[in-house]
């Protein structure tokens, strides 16, 4: 059996490789992801369920950004929570400008599988660089 830290390390190196699938099958049937608040990209979250994800977070960032990337600098293991550092690099297709954002997610593991995620993120700096209009 897996470990909660493994199986969120998993998730985060299918994502870097494209393998949507593999993610998506990481993700307990119920998942529970909650974007950042402020997000032009991914409004009406949380998402619920596998479909809610693909089509809510996942389409959303592949609409906003090219060459998408998540670079995790630490995963802190909480027995079944996952504390992550990370940053957030793309290209904005509505400016051309380049994402370097500071990230934190936090993530809860249940037999194996991913019941909730919570995002935090720089949603200023991402405001900017898309062309949005920071609060």
């Amino acid at each position: 059996m897996s470990t909660a830290v493994q199986t969120v390390q998993a998730v985060y190196d299918a994502f870097a490789s494209g393998d949507v699938p593999t993610v998506l099958a990481a993700l307990g049937s119920d998942v529970e992801w909650i974007t950042a608040e402020h997000l032009a990209y991914c409004t009406g979250g949380p998402f619920v369920g596998h479909q809610a994800v693909l089509t809510g977070v996942f389409a959303g960032v592949a609409q906003a950004f090219d060459d998408f990337r998540v670079e995790v600098k630490r995963l802190v293991g909480c027995g079944d929570t996952v504390l992550v550092e990370a940053r957030y690099h793309a290209v904005s297709k509505a400016t051309g400008r380049v994402l370097d954002a500071q990230v934190a997610h936090v993530w809860d593991v249940r037999d194996g599988k991913v019941v909730k995620m919570q995002q935090y993120a720089d949603t200023w700096h991402i405001a900017r660089v898309t062309g949005g209009t920071p609060e």
